[in-house]
């Protein structure tokens, strides 16, 4: 499962997968989504990887992303609250971390480096730390 990206790229490049537009009723999220899934995965932000990987979206490319930044800062934020994007990789399908054990030995280590996360955030380090 691990690419190593080329971040000049979007996500429907590198999948090869081109959504049709969302319809014009679509929610927020499914607009974003959409919009983020054609914006180079060089340009997305914590906020935009956070987005993406809580809908499953781009795995494959966007957790190896995701752990370089949450490796600098494990409590990085994006738009909701002090360490939303090590929630929302925490929170992925085991599978994912079967898949590509690699980037689950990586999560590994950062999150048992944590001091003292907040309580719902250690629940969900708990979690994923035990088999």
């Amino acid at each position: 499962m691990t690419r190593s990206p080329n971040c000049d790229r979007s996500l429907e490049e590198l999948e090869r997968d081109r959504w049709p537009a969302p319809p014009t009723d679509a929610t927020r999220l499914v607009a974003t989504a959409h919009a983020l899934r054609r914006r180079p995965i060089g340009e997305l932000a914590v906020e935009d990887m956070r987005l993406l990987i809580g809908q499953d979206i781009g795995l494959p490319y966007l957790l190896p992303l995701a752990l370089k930044v949450l490796r600098d800062n494990p409590m990085a934020e994006g738009d909701m609250y002090e360490g939303d994007l090590l929630s929302a990789v925490l929170t992925r399908n085991p599978a994912v971390w079967t898949e590509s054990p690699e980037l689950g030995r990586e999560l590994r280590a950062i999150v048992s480096a944590l001091t003292d996360p907040p309580p719902d955030l250690q629940q969900k380090v708990e979690r994923f730390l035990t088999p």
